[in-house]
């Protein structure tokens, strides 16, 4: 042992000192790369050798090698971009690709991704970014429910993000919602002698020998507001809901409303004692309901009634408040009606099987969709009993029905609208995307809409320093790396997602530098052990002479 183990320790310091310089010169030139995690190594002592001292036996080094080279996955800065595909994780996590040739999967940091001529958004290695498809359907009904919706719902497993079409079909209105406030210092403007509840209904005439009068006075209603709705091909079409106040009685205030579109837009057909009648021929033609609402003391909305036309054969005319039935209640609890704008065969009704039908929303839903058994079947029955059986205006079932956030309102301020929505649209073409925080990508359209298409998926690990570097800023899983956990962003431990953002290279540059000296420094040091040992051997050699 003696001088040429020191001169072989030497040289494990200068190969580890050499290895260490590598990743000191990998994070260096790395120091620009999107999404870098950068690396150190770690020395560790060599094997001991056991010698004889004066003591009794000691031990003696014999040098030194790498013990680990340990990623530092700590956050990056942020580079703002122009581009809204350009994204950044905030937070632990990483982007999931997928190399659609050999199915492998690989994660990374580096969010510049682009979407490539076949839609697909994919990163600069033309890897697949995963995430999962927005059930559409479930949201569109979550909605129109009322709800508010915090996480958008999902559907399948997690695939390609793929743009696979650039347009947007057309959507017909479904959904209709009506918030308003009604002045109760408004005086009735339209009394009946006979059912007070439907002085609307009863007044409204249509001369289809002159469509362009007005079928209902501006005298006849206390109010009236337009809301503008889609049929399936995405023509649009101007639905009217008048008010107008019954009466004022025991502390509840009674008002009817009636939901009417444009008559010669009304392409319902009936059969009115055994011959069809196009619905545009008749004098009530573009009424598509009627009804009552009823207000507390308190100018809360309590309950209320609707009648559409009768879905079976219609006996004497379509006058006949006889042939005004209960509405039908949709799944989400509010009542429905049609208008067949495109006058489709079998769809007059909201029973039938081509219905395009819409439901009302006042601001009450019901829980069950089958009306208070003591309610009014249909609205001749009202007339004037509901000043003494107040129960046939409870159209749902009080102890059940719901009060959304924004409801009706009978308060001493003037008659306004509080709220008008509808979900349906024209057809548009995809016009930008943008993703959000949550990671949710949408897609704005010409037609105004903005639809949520994709989820980006983010992935962690319980080790990711175990994870393997397959370069091209791409990791892949290992053993040591621990199974992969995919969620989305801001669930959980995993961070959130930044658009239009890059995350730039970890490297502290300073760090490096002063880890450059370091290194250099003992590679130098280690070269001296080298020539020191070979000059004490040249010096054993003189000995001879």
């Amino acid at each position: 042992m003696g001088l040429s183990t020191s001169m072989w320790a030497g040289v494990t310091g200068l190969m580890a000192h050499g290895e260490k310089m590598g990743v000191v010169g990998n994070n260096l030139a790395n120091v620009n790369t999107v999404g870098f995690k950068s690396q150190r190594m770690d020395f560790e002592d060599l094997v001991y050798a056991s010698i004889g001292t004066g003591v009794g036996s000691s031990q003696l080094g014999q040098g030194v090698r790498p013990e680990a080279i340990l990623g530092d996955f700590s956050q990056g800065g942020f580079e703002t971009s122009n581009e809204v595909t350009d994204m950044a994780v905030s937070g632990q996590g990483f982007f999931t690709v997928r190399d659609r040739n050999n199915q492998a999967t690989y994660y990374t940091r580096a969010g510049n991704f682009r979407f490539d001529q076949n839609g697909f958004l994919t990163d600069p290695n033309h890897y697949t970014v995963q995430g999962w498809q927005v059930d559409a359907l479930n949201l569109r009904a979550e909605r129109a429910n009322g709800q508010t919706v915090t996480k958008i719902p999902t559907r399948g497993s997690i695939t390609d993000v793929r743009l696979d079409t650039l347009a947007l079909a057309a959507q017909p209105t479904d959904n209709v919602t009506v918030v308003t406030n009604l002045d109760p210092r408004t005086g009735s403007k339209s009394t009946s002698t006979t059912d007070p509840a439907f002085s609307l209904f009863q007044n409204y005439r249509f001369n289809p020998t002159r469509p362009q009068d007005s079928p209902l006075p501006d005298t006849a209603f206390g109010f009236q507001t337009t809301i503008k709705v889609y049929d399936q091909r995405g023509g649009s079409h101007n639905l009217t809901v008048y008010y107008d106040k019954i009466s004022d009685v025991n502390g509840k205030e009674y008002w009817e409303y009636m939901v009417c579109t444009d008559p010669t837009a009304d392409g319902r057909t009936f059969d009115v004692n055994g011959v069809p009648v196009n619905m545009a021929s008749d004098a009530h033609a573009g009424v598509l309901m009627i009804g009552t609402m009823t207000f507390s003391d308190s100018g809360a909305l309590e309950n209320q009634t609707a009648f559409t036309l009768n879905a079976g054969a219609i006996t004497g005319s379509v006058s006949d408040l006889s042939n005004w039935t209960q509405a039908r209640i949709s799944g989400s609890g509010y009542p429905v009606f049609t208008a067949n704008f495109r006058s489709v065969s079998g769809a007059s009704v909201t029973t039938a099987s081509n219905a395009v039908s819409m439901s009302l929303n006042f601001g009450i839903r019901s829980a069950s969709t089958q009306w208070n058994a003591t309610a009014a079947t249909d609205a001749s029955q009202i007339g004037y009993n509901f000043l003494t059986n107040s129960p046939l205006l409870q159209g749902f079932v009080p102890s059940t029905l719901t009060r959304n956030n924004l409801a009706t309102t009978n308060y001493e301020a003037s008659s306004s609208n509080l709220y008008l929505s509808q979900n349906g649209y024209p057809p548009g073409t995809l016009q930008s995307i943008s993703v959000d925080s949550d990671g949710v990508l949408s897609g704005h359209f010409s037609n105004g809409q903005v639809q949520e298409l994709y989820v980006i998926a983010l992935t962690d690990f319980s080790s990711p320093w175990g994870l393997k570097r397959e370069g091209s800023n791409l990791f892949a899983q290992t053993r040591e790396s621990g199974d992969a956990v995919t969620g989305r962003a801001n669930t959980g431990r995993l961070g959130s997602v930044a658009s239009n953002s890059l995350e730039t290279s970890n490297v502290d540059m300073a760090r490096e530098m002063v880890q450059m000296i370091q290194t250099q420094r003992g590679f130098q040091a280690n070269s001296k052990i080298i020539t020191t040992a070979d000059s004490m051997l040249s010096e054993v050699i003189q000995l001879k002479r």
